[in-house]
Parts: C-alpha cells; sequence; structure tokens
C-alpha cells in the first residue's frame, strides 16, 4: 500500500512558550499517528527553540461550537456582571490582569 501524507489524519498542533501558561494552536499536519505527529511537530513549529511542551490532537476529536449558535452560547453570560470585574478599580500593581 502506497501511502501518501494526504491520506494520514489530520493533526491539530498546540506549542506552550517559554514565556506562556498556555498551550497556543499553531497548525495543523498530517501524520501516521500521535508519535510521527508530535516529532513532526517539533521540527515544523519549534525550529526556534521557543517551545516547551507540543500537544498533538487528532482534528476529528475536536468538537467546536458553531458560529449560528453565538447568541444561545454566549450572550447569555452578559447578564452576570459578577463574573466581569469592571465595577471596581485595579491597584497599579496589577494593572497586568
Amino acid at each position: 500500500m502506497n501511502d501518501t501524507n494526504q491520506d494520514w489524519p489530520l493533526w491539530e498542533v498546540f506549542v506552550r512558550s517559554k514565556q506562556g501558561l498556555d498551550h497556543k494552536h499553531c497548525g495543523s499536519l498530517h501524520a501516521a499517528d500521535a508519535q510521527m505527529a508530535l516529532h513532526m511537530a517539533r521540527d515544523v513549529y519549534t525550529r526556534r527553540l521557543e517551545g516547551i511542551s507540543i500537544w498533538v490532537v487528532p482534528s476529528a476529536a475536536i468538537t467546536a461550537s458553531l458560529p449560528d449558535d453565538k447568541e444561545t452560547d454566549f450572550d447569555p453570560m452578559a447578564d452576570k456582571i459578577y463574573r466581569h470585574p469592571t465595577f471596581y478599580k485595579l491597584p497599579d500593581e496589577v494593572n497586568h490582569m
């Protein structure tokens, strides 16, 4: 069987930078399995040694909200002002929040 990389599953790549606390999506790639996806992601997305952690996730495993569902998914949160600290002033020492 002659597989091309287009026949392999699509993987989403997330990289955590040295300065960050969270992983950020940086792209996608085709790979035969998770180990191959990790190796390819390291080679493609962390060439300048900027990452300290890589996640690869099969694209088919990701479930996303639909843009048409925006109103029902997010608008109900607008009336819960206690979730947004906008009614008081933060001290200058914590202005990065």
